[in-house]
């Protein structure tokens, strides 16, 4: 009783000694309660929020299978953020103020496409299977104008057959249309054999007139399979698991296509609904020829395939579908399906998004289209077929909990500048 009496006379105390207070003196007190309170708050943000390793030498290499079936060396990978980077730099020591600097060169070929993987040894052929039966007859081996004659390009159209852009870079004529696929296979610190597993399936497709198929989600008794350019498939492999965000960003830095997307390695999107995610990404990208198409499974809400999940994994996907509404901005809150691995970015939408990336787990998604939103990026959603496929990795309540975490973390960062466009 008498503590808390003691209590209430010091309380009393305070309260009297504010009263006899100049305003001055309390307004005072209010600012520095709120810059400490403020202080506080940005050095917990950046204790807490991520800060990805950079990747070493080793890393920015990659192996293939050459004519003759042998595996390659270590060969230095292609990076346009270094170079970007470099031109950056340049600019600021020259104190430039230049739109330029924010675009790429060129891309080589049509189409890359990133798959992160860790431990995918029994699920990555199949996808890859896939895969390259459709990219393979989509945009063939960057040989001839024929592939542009069957997809062609809006944004060419709009150049006029090679119309300057304002920022500088050209659109290339319809006639000059590039072709070609690559896929960028980013081990993420497997331990199985997973590289052996890419590489193995890189000799049969490249060696083999006919191939024999490997079983995938879509097609478990697969009758045909696909002869594939030499050196298609680029396997990279990174010393140490960095998460799936860090694999599909450090793949997204390499990438050679006019295109880019990233696709799980169980191929539970269908990789043929690929031609409608470019297609949509033509015809809203701006006039610096940016877009991001989204694959979505919104549509899947309430099918067999979505009511079979456990309803502990339903409850969770609506809860933190609820919890990016609040926590987003209006763009990206906006998005049904912001979680599908199956993205599509343009060439020149990448400086905007890939060199400003800091998370690396389950919630990578969610920063690359608040990226991009405020660039003022163009972002379409396109339904997608998707199938559930045994073996995730996910444990839905500790990595959904982790997403909660991870977004809030990102939120945070981004808005008292821990986190910046420098």
């Amino acid at each position: 009783m008498g503590h808390n009496q003691g209590a209430g006379a010091v309380a009393a105390r305070i309260l009297h000694l504010a009263r006899k207070a100049p305003p001055s003196l309390i307004l005072l007190a209010l600012v520095l309660f709120i810059v400490s309170s403020a202080t506080l708050v940005y050095v917990a943000v950046f204790i807490v929020a991520p800060d990805p390793r950079p990747p070493r030498r080793p890393e920015k290499t990659y192996v293939t299978i050459l004519p003759d079936g042998n595996v390659s060396e270590s060969k230095q990978l292609p990076c346009w953020q270094d170079q970007w980077r470099a031109k950056k730099e340049l600019a600021r020591r020259q104190r430039k103020e230049d739109s330029a600097v924010d675009t790429i060169d060129e891309g080589e070929i049509f189409m890359s496409v990133v798959v992160p993987a860790y431990n995918e040894e029994r699920r990555l052929g199949g996808m890859l299977e896939e895969a390259v039966d459709f990219l393979q007859k989509a945009y063939g081996d960057a040989h001839g104008a024929e592939i542009q004659s069957r997809t062609p390009s809006i944004a060419a159209g709009k150049s006029n057959g090679g119309t300057p852009h304002h920022n500088g870079s050209v659109n290339p004529s319809p006639a000059k249309a590039m072709a070609g696929w690559e896929i960028l296979v980013v081990s993420d610190g497997s331990t199985d054999k997973t590289v052996d597993t890419a590489l193995q399936f890189a000799r049969d497709h490249q060696l083999l007139q006919y191939p024999v198929p490997v079983p995938g989600p879509r097609t478990p008794k697969p009758t045909k399979s696909t002869n594939i350019p030499h050196g298609s498939i680029r396997v990279i492999n990174l010393e140490e698991n960095r998460g799936k965000g860090g694999a599909v960003t450090h793949g997204m830095r390499h990438v050679r296509g006019k295109y880019a997307v990233f696709a799980d390695a169980d191929g539970a999107s269908r990789f043929e609904d690929l031609e409608g995610l470019v297609k949509a990404c033509q015809e809203c990208e701006d006039d610096q020829g940016r877009a991001v198409g989204i694959g979505s499974r919104a549509h899947l809400v309430g099918s067999e395939a979505v009511v079979k999940r456990s309803q502990l994994r339903n409850f969770l996907m609506h809860s933190f579908h609820l919890l990016l509404r609040f926590m987003t901005p209006p763009a990206t809150a906006a998005i049904k399906d912001t979680q599908c691995g199956f993205k599509l970015f343009s060439r020149a939408s990448l400086p905007y998004i890939i060199p400003y990336m800091h998370a690396e787990s389950w919630i990578f998604d969610v920063e690359m289209l608040m990226l991009a939103e405020s660039a003022d990026i163009p972002m379409v959603e396109v339904a997608v077929g998707w199938k559930e496929v045994a073996g995730s990795k996910l444990n839905v309540i500790w990595d959904s909990l982790g997403m909660a975490w991870g977004l809030a973390i990102l939120r945070a960062a981004w808005a008292f500048g821990v986190y910046r466009r420098t």
